[in-house]
């Protein structure tokens, strides 16, 4: 019942386009405070790698495996995923622009923050990305997913019609010479 009131209602439509708004504000402020600040990932890396230790380690051993092994050898690549990523999640809630795909990619940063050690507003922002994903496309019915995903559909998505069980249509004549 709760999915069909978050997919389908009006109220709904309007009370999800607030949680949008302000959740994609905390993304976008992030994101660009990282992009005008000179972001550098190296210390967070490093900091959830020695988490990662001692008696009561806060981060898992195969999490630390991933950041020391290939997070930290490429942390030129997450210098500019990590901004870049967290505007573009917030645009796109803001906008209600691929609003489902946005919050699944908010979730996803949100999670590996979690996974790094880092509590923060992480788990708040999961809980509000969940109605926004489980919501589907009513979450961006008021912004530009109303006239995006109708064209995707119609235009990129094309499918062919399915047969319909009836009588099959004759081959068309074969005109090449005998």
């Amino acid at each position: 019942m709760m999915n069909t009131w978050l997919r389908q209602n009006k109220v709904a439509m309007w009370l999800l386009t607030v949680l949008r708004f302000y959740v994609g504000f905390q993304w976008i402020h992030g994101g660009w405070g990282k992009l005008t600040g000179g972001f550098d990932a190296t210390g967070f890396l490093t900091n959830a790698i020695t988490l990662s230790t001692g008696d009561k380690p806060v981060v898992k051993a195969a999490w630390a495996g991933f950041l020391q092994h290939f997070a930290l050898p490429n942390v030129e690549l997450f210098n500019i995923l990590v901004p870049v990523g967290e505007f573009l999640v917030g645009l796109g809630l803001i906008l209600g622009t691929f609003t489902t795909v946005a919050a699944l990619m908010g979730m996803v940063m949100n999670f590996a923050f979690l996974f790094s050690g880092t509590i923060s507003t992480n788990p708040y922002l999961i809980l509000l990305e969940i109605f926004i994903v489980v919501a589907g496309a009513n979450a961006g019915r008021i912004g530009l997913d109303r006239w995006v995903l109708p064209y995707l559909k119609a235009h990129v998505f094309k499918r062919h019609p399915k047969h319909d069980g009836g009588t099959p249509t004759a081959p068309a004549p074969d005109h090449r010479a005998a």
